[in-house]
């Protein structure tokens, strides 16, 4: 059984998760099998678009916290994968049919894609405030949310679907039995457009997305280390174990007070 399985339907390949058991979680083999997947899109001239979806419940549940705890590190292991979906570097369309949970990286597939139909009941979170030391602050400005709405993004709030639907972040909300071919509906009629004219507007909306200055990304990086970095780990164990955590906040309480400023980053980088 592959744990990434590839259907190719004319000009259009399905990318499906099939880990059920780890409701799809982005471990080794999870993402080994996405690289190979999206490289071999990327490479046919036969194939113009994606849909990816996952199998069961899950679409895609994030990091695998289990991997993690076993593996002794945070977040995906550094291994170097060619996969052109994940680093940003693919022109062709891609939808996403999110049949069930989109957590954490699992968010950010969906994030990542250029079209949405999800089901009815979905949830979807932003998981980072829960596991690193600093939640997801970009994801509602990226998506063009009003400030309240990023916020409760950011600090790791669940999502249904029919509110994302509501707020414009999917697309199509469907039954489920109405997922693929609303999905592939979709494809359909991108496979309609001059294929020019897919391919310069997808590169020109692309273009126009909102992205986060350098001096906030200085300093999203500097909050990334201001705190116990021992927390991080701290909550992969206790997800794991099914436990409340128990987090320590900073090495040093002073610190809370001490907040890296955009002025002292910058002047840091110089």
């Amino acid at each position: 059984m592959a744990f990434v399985e590839t259907e190719i339907h004319g000009q259009t390949m399905v990318v499906r998760l099939n880990r059920p058991e780890r409701l799809n979680a982005l471990s080794t083999v999870i993402r080994q099998g996405m690289a190979e997947a999206f490289s071999e899109f990327r490479d046919n001239d036969g194939l113009e678009v994606a849909i990816l979806t996952g199998t069961g419940r899950g679409f895609c549940a994030g990091e695998d916290m289990k991997e993690s705890v076993e593996r002794g590190g945070v977040g995906s292991p550094d291994d170097d994968l060619d996969d052109p979906f994940a680093d940003g570097t693919l022109q062709k369309p891609v939808i996403a049919a999110v049949n069930g949970f989109a957590m954490g990286g699992g968010f950010m597939l969906v994030e990542r894609t250029d079209l949405r139909v999800a089901v009815k009941g979905a949830l979807f979170e932003i998981s980072e405030a829960k596991r690193w030391l600093l939640g997801g602050y970009n994801h509602g400005f990226v998506a063009n949310l009003p400030y309240p709405v990023a916020m409760e993004m950011a600090f790791g709030f669940r999502f249904t679907a029919e509110r994302f639907h509501e707020l414009g972040f999917v697309n199509r909300l469907v039954e489920p039995d109405e997922l693929m071919p609303t999905a592939m509906e979709m494809a359909d009629h991108l496979l309609s457009l001059p294929p020019a004219s897919r391919v310069n507007t997808l590169y020109m909306m692309r273009q126009m997305r909102p992205t986060v200055s350098p001096p906030h990304e200085r300093l999203a990086a500097a909050l990334h280390e201001h705190g116990c970095l021992e927390d991080r780990m701290e909550s992969r164990r206790a997800f794991a174990e099914k436990r409340k955590p128990e987090f320590k906040g900073w090495n040093d309480p002073a610190d809370r007070y001490r907040m890296p400023t955009l002025e002292s980053v910058m002047a840091g980088g110089d």
